[in-house]
């Protein structure tokens, strides 16, 4: 990446929605603007798991601000991606559609670990370089972050169903202050956060470091009433309640450096982050200044450098994990990349964001079903892919290398997709070719081979081969004539020529 290329990240959270551009210089991005706006996206899930209208309304307006500022990037530059109120929504869709519309960019919403990842690596770019041992927090809206790690090294990363937003709808409606409320709010988040007293103990981390929205809001009112500054201690916080408390409600509340927005939510984050320091034995925290949308930044970077992109390293665990055929998956990866760059006209670049790395993917991951049960793997390898979470991959691009797995083989209307879209079915003729042509598990003849789209037609794609080609290889011959037959029964045609 050039000197002076300027990156965004949009975080779309579940009590406010933020923007920062940087500009990347000697390895580093240096902020040219930041802005961020309370939506409370979350606080519009009704009981159904839906958002409201209102709500959805709030988050367009605000993407359509985000959208302007955005209008000169290129689609590189730019990286949205969402969070647990989104995991959540059962509409989601709906606002996607209209909220990718008015802010001009695709919003990737991501899992709650790779949530996590990322914080991490915000955190990480933004502190000085050090071996210490970390513990990383971040209490957002509707979740709550842990990650411990070295350096720039993520090594244990979770995100729980917990935060300010959720706690302060169920236990401070009323907004009243309440010690009885406090006390069941900070069960409640206990109850939650207790399966991290085994992976986050006291002995695993040095330094415990708190990102993003409630630890700030929490750091500035301290040191606004003369606490040291950068830093939450346990003392800070039973200070912080009791002033709470005298208040009796956020609306009477009387507290230099507490911010408007977050006055609705203050109850609820200060449970969170009071029930995290009693269960992990933390005496004090300091304020981090990096958090997900940095660490969207600089992952941005990183996927720039193929070799250091988080999702090729994902891709190779879990072949490991479920123990693949490496042999038969790079062959198949070999030939449907050598069949699509065919057919897109030319070798495709293999960048970190190209359809052609894409369909190396799925070919190194079609067969991870087979550890579960040969019958029917592809179904297993999809569901897999539907369900892990998948560091560096956002949700909707894990999604499409599942349905990529659970077509390479078998009958094509079992898939849920637009055959519309041009380049999935092309991945996917190019996957379901190589599968037939590597099913004898060895390096195919190719030689005279071409997959081209027929300028002459919509939606038909041909196949040549040369000259005795079927007579040489009658079952691959075979299978590519059920091959046709399977396309049939969707808008594509496939034809042979000479096979």
């Amino acid at each position: 990446m050039q000197n002076g290329t300027r990156l965004a990240a949009v975080d779309l959270g579940s009590n406010s929605f933020r923007l920062e551009i940087g500009r990347f210089e000697g390895g580093q991005i240096h902020r040219v603007q930041y802005l961020k706006e309370t939506v409370r996206l979350g606080s519009g899930l009704d009981a159904e798991r839906n958002l409201t209208c209102v709500a959805m309304q709030r988050g367009w307006d605000c993407l359509a601000r985000f959208g302007e500022r955005l209008a000169d990037f290129k689609r590189g530059q730019v990286c949205a991606v969402a969070t647990q109120t989104l995991r959540e929504a059962r509409n989601r869709d709906a606002f996607l559609a209209r909220a990718h519309e008015v802010l001009g960019f695709p919003i990737d919403v991501i899992s709650g670990r790779e949530e996590a990842r990322l914080i991490y690596q915000g955190v990480a770019h933004l502190l000085p370089q050090s071996d210490e041992k970390r513990l990383v927090v971040d209490i957002g809206g509707r979740s709550t972050e842990l990650i411990l790690g070295r350096a720039f090294d993520a090594r244990v990363v979770e995100s729980y169903r917990v935060g300010s937003v959720t706690l302060s709808m169920k236990h401070f409606s009323t907004g009243q202050f309440t010690a009885h409320a406090f006390q069941m709010a900070e069960i409640a988040a206990k109850a939650v956060l207790d399966e991290a007293l085994n992976a986050y103990r006291r002995d695993a981390w040095e330094v415990a470091y708190g990102s993003s929205g409630t630890i700030g809001a929490v750091g500035d009112v301290l040191t606004a009433a003369g606490w040291p500054a950068g830093s939450v201690t346990r003392e800070g916080l039973d200070w912080l309640l009791a002033r709470l408390l005298k208040a009796q409600s956020a609306d009477r509340l009387q507290l230099d450096g507490i911010r408007e927005d977050r006055r609705a939510v203050i109850g609820g984050g200060v449970s969170v982050l009071r029930a995290v320091f009693d269960l992990l034995g933390i005496d004090t925290m300091q304020a981090a200044q990096g958090a997900l949308r940095h660490g969207v930044l600089y992952d941005l970077l990183d996927r720039e450098q193929t070799q250091t992109d988080v999702r090729s390293a994902t891709v190779q665990r879990l072949v490991d994990k479920f123990e693949t055929d490496t042999a038969q998956a790079r062959r198949v990866g070999k030939v449907a990349c050598h069949l699509f760059n065919q057919l897109q006209g030319g070798p495709a670049t293999a960048g970190p964001g190209s359809n052609l790395r894409k369909l190396d993917w799925a070919a190194q991951l079609h067969e991870i079903g087979c550890r579960i049960s040969h019958s029917d793997y592809h179904k297993h390898g999809a569901y897999i892919l539907d369900n892990i979470d998948a560091l560096g991959f956002a949700l909707p691009e894990l999604h499409r290398l599942s349905l990529l797995v659970l077509g390479h083989r078998g009958k094509l209307r079992k898939l849920e997709v637009d055959f519309e879209d041009t380049l999935f079915v092309r991945q996917l003729l190019c996957l379901r070719l190589a599968v037939i042509l590597c099913h004898a598990r060895r390096d195919p003849d190719l030689k005279g081979m071409r997959l081209a789209a027929d300028p002459g037609a919509d939606h038909r794609l041909v196949l040549a081969c040369r000259p005795g080609w079927a007579e040489a290889f009658p079952q691959s011959a075979h299978l590519l004539r059920e091959e046709v037959a399977a396309w049939q029964k969707t808008p594509w045609t496939l034809q042979l020529a000479g096979c």
